[in-house]
């Protein structure tokens, strides 16, 4: 399983200034945080139905004409509230790099190749049972300019909505056995080990599909004190 400014839970939450982390320095306030009043159109849910979520947004392997190189996995899990209920028509979004660890905005300096059949975007609506489900390649690590042989482990991004665009969440989820974890900082900046663990996907035989995928499983508990870890709650990455 998958926290903006440490308010709570200062054994778990990072610092805002993380020194091995160098553009944490730069990237948080300084000041006090200005408390915004709700309009009108942040106290209702914003209009995401099923309607605008098409059938190829949850699947990154079928929207090109060819397929993407890579491993194909399924991700799925469940997002919950802080007392266990599932929460159901959670608008969730993924981006990530391809198998070779590059993404496929411009900015990417990687030098690592392209995929014309990858673009690294999906999204979803929770299930009734408030389950989600991806299919997609499993992302390459990439290298940035964070300190000496600095690269980032495989990860996918997840943003989730609640019941407004002023309350999104966005988040990290990295794979097992990464042997890159004891050197990322981002990761690291979380000093409780067991958030880290909840940032840490799990093998799931049962998400797995026989002679095609496999399969992970990453649950997102939006409170409490097992709640996911938010990059609000994390040093902004580069």
């Amino acid at each position: 399983m998958a926290n903006l400014l440490r308010r709570d839970g200062r054994d778990v939450h990072p610092d805002r200034d993380f020194p091995a982390y160098k553009s944490t320095a730069l990237r948080h306030p300084k000041r006090p945080l200005v408390q915004l009043h709700n309009p009108e159109t942040e106290l209702a849910a914003p209009f995401l139905g099923s309607g605008p979520i098409g059938p190829l947004d949850a699947d990154l392997t079928a929207q090109h004409d060819g397929a993407p190189l890579g491993e194909r996995i399924v991700v799925t899990g469940q997002v919950r509230d802080g007392n266990g209920a599932p929460l159901a028509g959670q608008l969730v979004e993924v981006w990530q790099a391809n198998a070779s660890g590059r993404y496929a905005q411009a900015e990417d300096a990687h030098d690592a190749p392209l995929d014309p059949n990858f673009t690294g975007v999906g999204r979803c609506l929770t299930d009734d049972s408030g389950n989600y489900r991806f299919i997609t390649v499993k992302p390459g690590p990439y290298p940035w300019r964070n300190h000496d042989k600095a690269w980032r482990p495989a990860h996918i991004h997840f943003s989730l909505f609640g019941t407004a665009f002023a309350s999104r969440l966005i988040t990290q989820m990295y794979f097992p056995g990464d042997p890159l974890f004891p050197y990322d900082p981002v990761m690291r900046s979380v000093t409780d080990a067991a958030a880290r663990e909840r940032m840490v996907a799990a093998f799931d035989l049962d998400a797995t599909v026989d002679q095609w995928a496999t399969g992970y499983r990453w649950d997102i508990v939006l409170r409490g004190p097992e709640k996911s870890i938010f990059e609000t709650d994390l040093p902004e990455e580069d």
